[in-house]
């Protein structure tokens, strides 16, 4: 019931959410009202964190998702991160035509490659960059989704999170890629430019994440 809808609403734009006490949330913002929302992973869990949320924008089906973080991996917590990817890729394989536009996106909880981390030696361990976890957001993205960020910019050293409980990470560049954009071929295809804002990390009392923009030949 916090969710600013109104603010959003008065400046123009159109909300799509599904949000609860505490960590968890997704959120669609758009010019124009998405359609087809969907706002559940599990239909018949009643007790669905709220970590998942799609809608159609003209042509265009969206995902946006935001996967468990894990805790640790000796944890139940991490195993549901692996479960919740595994079920992602049934959904995707049953909702998702590799033919049509579509885009998966959100706080993915997972540097998908050395490059995406600063400091991969010193974390292999993380539940955020362990094997299993890599192998998991891989095996939901293989065959369907292209990580758009890696189109166009091939060289590390570029990041979407800092950990606000180590010192100057932001100043240092001490961070993560784990905010993802994805898209199916089409939308590879109508990709102009894709890149990070550092610049909001850097306000007083922000995120730890920022933001991912990417900016697409809309047909």
């Amino acid at each position: 019931e916090l969710f600013p809808r109104r603010e959003f609403e008065e400046a123009g734009w159109s909300v799509a959410f599904r949000g609860q006490k505490a960590y968890n949330g997704v959120a669609l913002v758009s010019r124009k009202p998405l359609e087809n929302i969907v706002t559940r992973l599990y239909p018949k869990d009643a007790e669905e964190p709220a970590r998942f949320i799609a809608g159609d924008y003209g042509d265009v089906r969206i995902f946006n998702t935001y996967i468990p973080q894990g805790y640790d991996i000796e944890s139940e917590k991490y195993q549901y991160k692996l479960k919740f990817f595994a079920d992602l890729k049934k959904h995707f394989a049953k909702n998702v035509d590799p033919k049509k536009k579509a885009l998966w996106m959100g706080d993915l909880n997972v540097a998908p490659t050395e490059l995406d981390l600063a400091n991969p030696a010193g974390n292999k361990d993380h539940v955020c960059f362990h094997i299993d976890a890599r192998n998991a957001f891989q095996k939901t993205a293989e065959g369907l989704w292209t990580d758009l960020f890696r189109e166009k910019i091939k060289d590390g050293g570029h990041y979407t999170f800092w950990d606000y409980r180590q010192p100057m990470t932001l100043e240092r560049n001490i961070g993560w890629r784990i905010d993802l954009i994805l898209g199916t071929p089409p939308m590879v295809k109508l990709l102009k430019e894709v890149w990070v804002d550092k610049k909001p990390r850097a306000l007083e009392k922000p995120s730890d994440h920022t933001f991912l923009i990417a900016d697409f030949n809309v047909q």
